[in-house]
């Protein structure tokens, strides 16, 4: 029998090199990263890899060739994860053509259901796949050996004529278990997927009970003193929430002051994993959008400006600090709505209020949604690789006054100093053509509440089209001229957060990508450019592609009639349709589930709730708190 590394030749090759290929003609390709051409592959997004418009993985790894190879022979494809062992706590794949769900069973180790040619064979994470765990395909078995293909092991031609990259030692049990044995000695094989209806001795699917992700609310007992101030406003942005809200309140409505939701701890795991799965599909989608021109142009963007995006994106310093989810949560799923990558609000609320909100009516049960939420920003800054002082932009609003001095904190917390502008005061050109503050400092950090779009609309409404259109677009130094937003955010030597990239994934222009990237993803809502029969069929939103707070969004039944509107300024933007999944009525109120980032993974969770379909800049912000699975099944 041939050795386990028989069919590895010893030398390595460089990055990209073919190695061999799989059953169905499926190409594998070196990994070798530390050979990869900087010609070649300058940025990023040169190592992300597609097949027929869908991303596949990271080239060239083992997720990529084990999804690619799915795909190539069998049109189904399995949800991104974030490791390789995660794949094995999958259960379904989707057939990409058809837009559905089949089953996919996993078989541990030593199992009676025999691998089969094409299946996954799956490792565990430690050893030789420390942290990541591993994948590959099966191309052969018999009782003494499996032969796999595979990516991210070696990087080594195959033998010629083989279809295989190597083989590992197999054995059958009297009682027709059969074993496979890894050629690394530190590496374990935790089983194989196999896309089947038969889950005869496969792992349980673990089935979620639908009751544990309903929301609900509750109402704290009545203090004595109901009055009492429990923010303390000697911290400069609680003083400034307590004036934005007229009082020691967390929401606008006096008689809802004890009203707070409840939701599970398999919600919280649920609302921590989309997060984070999202996040990775929403960079994807960005890439994706970024590398082709003709679905660039449907984000209205000003042609002038689409180097300096690119610029940003391919900056690995122009990095998150904040971001967040919009999610509807009902016992028939998760739907996240929107990503609001730049400029989003609500952290004050869930960071720091609705905590102290609960000490002060003296919630013990569950725990704080966004106990974390505070310090995982303020490392988020740490590794940001921001330096000196920080400028931090926001308009005069009372909700940006407070969401302004909450990163302040954030940022002295990470040990970063911080100046708060008001508008553009204080701010203008030195002699040498950089942009200083009012005590002579150069401007060269900065976050803002500001939107990009503020700044490009400026741009737009004071550009003729031909500047708008060619070119890259640089800000004027006029000397003794007063600055404008644009002049700030686009100057070359200004490090902004969040970076302009940012416009992609906030842009509703990517929903209809995602869809198409992804389709029939879990997570997301079908989405389109145009209205389809399958929309009117669900009843659909309409809603413009950039629009803040909720504003000129109308819903539509599968009636065709209109549900709800909104009006607002945003409605001569062009509009996306999105598949109408309306929020939970809880006690009243339609719920939302806020879910915040920080440098990109989950920071923590908040609600937002309307006696209106469509949250906007006005509804309420209350107290979300996490029980136990048990408690929340009993006490619900």
């Amino acid at each position: 029998m041939d050795s386990p590394l028989a069919h590895l030749d010893s030398a390595s090759t460089a990055f990209g090199t073919l190695l061999g290929y799989a059953p169905g003609c499926v190409a594998a390709y070196s990994s070798d990263y530390e050979t990869a051409s900087k010609l070649q592959y300058p940025k990023r997004s040169a190592f992300r890899s597609h097949y027929d418009g869908i991303y596949m993985g990271y080239k060239w790894q083992c997720v990529e060739f084990a999804r690619r190879y799915m795909y190539i022979n069998h049109g189904y494809i399995f949800d991104d994860v974030a490791m390789a062992y995660d794949i094995f706590d999958l259960r379904t794949v989707r057939d990409v053509k058809e837009n559905q769900l089949l089953p996919f069973n996993a078989f541990v180790n030593g199992n009676k259901r025999h691998p089969e040619v094409g299946c996954l064979l799956i490792w565990k994470e430690g050893g030789e796949f420390e942290e990541t765990g591993h994948v590959a395909i099966v191309t052969e078995v018999t009782e003494q050996f499996v032969r796999i293909a595979e990516q991210n092991v070696g990087h080594a031609l195959w033998s010629e004529g083989a279809n295989y990259a190597r083989q590992l030692k197999a054995k059958v049990t009297k009682e027709g278990e059969y074993w496979i044995t890894c050629s690394y000695g530190d590496a374990q094989i935790l089983g194989w997927m196999i896309q089947t209806d038969d889950n005869e001795y496969a792992e349980p699917h673990n089935e979620k009970n639908t009751a544990l992700f309903q929301l609900h609310s509750n109402h704290a007992n009545e203090i004595t003193d109901a009055k009492k101030s429990w923010l303390n406003i000697a911290n400069e942005d609680e003083a400034a929430f307590v004036d934005a809200m007229g009082g020691h309140y967390l929401t606008s409505v006096i008689g809802e002051q004890t009203r707070y939701f409840i939701a599970s701890q398999s919600a919280e795991t649920a609302l921590e994993y989309a997060t984070n799965e999202l996040h990775n599909m929403f960079m994807h989608a960005t890439d994706y959008v970024l590398e082709h021109p003709e679905l660039l142009e449907k984000f209205n963007l000003p042609n002038s400006v689409l180097p300096k995006i690119r610029q940003s994106w391919d900056n690995r310093l122009n990095q998150l600090i904040t971001s967040r989810f919009d999610f509807a949560m009902t016992k028939n799923g998760l739907k996240v709505y929107e990503y609001n990558c730049d400029s989003a609000s609500c952290y004050m609320e869930s960071g720091k209020v609705q905590g102290k909100w609960a000490r002060h009516y003296g919630i013990n049960e569950g725990h704080d949604a966004g106990k974390d939420l505070f310090k995982d920003v303020a490392r988020a800054w740490k590794k940001s690789h921001a330096k000196g002082v920080v400028h931090i932009l926001r308009d005069d609003e009372a909700e940006e006054a407070y969401h302004a001095l909450f990163m302040q904190d954030a940022l002295k917390n990470a040990g970063i100093d911080s100046k708060i502008i008001i508008g553009l005061t204080g701010l203008q050109w030195s002699e040498q053509g950089a942009v200083i503050d009012a005590e002579g400092e150069q401007v060269q950090w900065v976050w803002k509440t500001w939107s990009w779009e503020t700044a490009l609309d400026q741009i737009r409404s004071e550009c003729d089209e031909e500047t708008l259109n060619t070119g890259v677009y640089e800000p004027d130094w006029q000397r003794n001229q007063p600055l404008r937003l644009s002049d700030v955010l686009l100057r070359e030597n200004i490090m902004v957060f969040e970076p302009l990239w940012s416009l992609i994934p906030s842009n509703k222009a990517i929903l209809p990508v995602l869809w198409s990237l992804f389709p029939n993803h879990p997570l997301l809502l079908n989405s389109a450019f145009e209205l389809t029969p399958e929309l009117q069929a669900t009843g659909y939103v309409k809603k413009p592609i950039v629009g803040r707070c909720g504003a000129n969004i109308e819903l539509i039944d599968h009636n065709d009639t209109v549900v709800e509107a909104t009006q607002g300024s945003f409605a001569s933007q062009d509009m996306i349709y999105q598949q109408l999944f309306a929020l939970p009525n809880i006690d009243g109120y339609f719920t939302q589930v806020c879910t915040f980032t920080a440098a990109g993974s989950y920071a923590g969770s908040g609600i937002r709730a309307d006696k209106s379909m469509v949250i906007n800049k006005d509804s309420d912000c209350f107290a979300l708190r996490f029980y136990s699975d048990k408690t929340f099944l009993t006490e619900f």
